[in-house]
């Protein structure tokens, strides 16, 4: 009896403490599990971030958006190898066109009609201006430098129903700079931008129309 007593009490003290240990590993694994998720999380929100400032780059540089993908090849339907017809055939088949043609008047007010309500509705649209327009015009149009915070004030101000930001200004601006239409100028910390002179007089500047002269032939 003493002897049982004495076995149980060892293979109740062994599964204690293979549960103490399983539980201490278990409690381990969740503290890694958790720092990775943690890292994981964070490298997700900076991809977010990163690619709402791309988005905005894109649109500030003007970049239209990419079209819709193509359609599957695969779908197409392939057409059914013609049969022969007969004489009799065909001319049923021509005289069931002749009465289904419409007359070639009306083709043609239907096309004018296209062709109108067409014009009126590219003429409805306004051209809106990209972001690069909008800066350098305000810079063109300033006597001073400016820095980005005071250029993305004053677009925005002009143009209220656009959202502007002070980091896509100057990402703008130093793109405007690289295509030398605009001039930067560091004074101390700060830096400033300006209309380019040789830009601003390529666009005053107009082209003089030359006359040539006939040579004169005396009979």
């Amino acid at each position: 009896m003493s002897e049982g007593t004495a076995s149980a009490t060892a293979l109740t003290s062994q599964y204690i403490s293979q549960v103490a240990g399983d539980l201490e590993r278990n409690v381990k694994e969740q503290e890694r599990v958790s720092a990775e998720l943690s890292a994981l999380q964070e490298q997700l929100t900076a991809l977010q971030h990163d690619h709402g400032v791309l988005l905005s780059m894109q649109q500030a540089l003007g970049v239209p958006a990419p079209g819709a993908a193509p359609s599957d090849a695969g779908g197409a339907a392939v057409p059914s190898p013609r049969k022969k017809t007969t004489g009799a055939s065909a001319g049923r088949r021509a005289a069931k066109t002749a009465a289904v043609k419409p007359p070639e008047g009306r083709k043609r007010a239907k096309r004018g009609g296209a062709k109108s309500v067409a014009g009126k509705s590219g003429a409805g649209k306004e051209t809106r201006p990209t972001l690069v327009d909008l800066l350098h015009r305000h810079l063109t149009e300033q006597h001073e430098p400016r820095s980005a915070a005071e250029v993305a004030k004053a677009v925005a101000d002009a143009h209220p129903d656009r959202s502007i930001s002070t980091n896509v200004v100057r990402t703008t601006l130093e793109n405007l700079v690289a295509r030398s239409l605009a001039q930067r100028n560091k004074q101390g910390s700060s830096v400033f931008y300006t209309a380019s002179t040789s830009a601003e007089s390529a666009s005053e500047s107009t082209p003089e129309s030359e006359e040539g002269t006939r040579p004169v032939t005396v009979k």
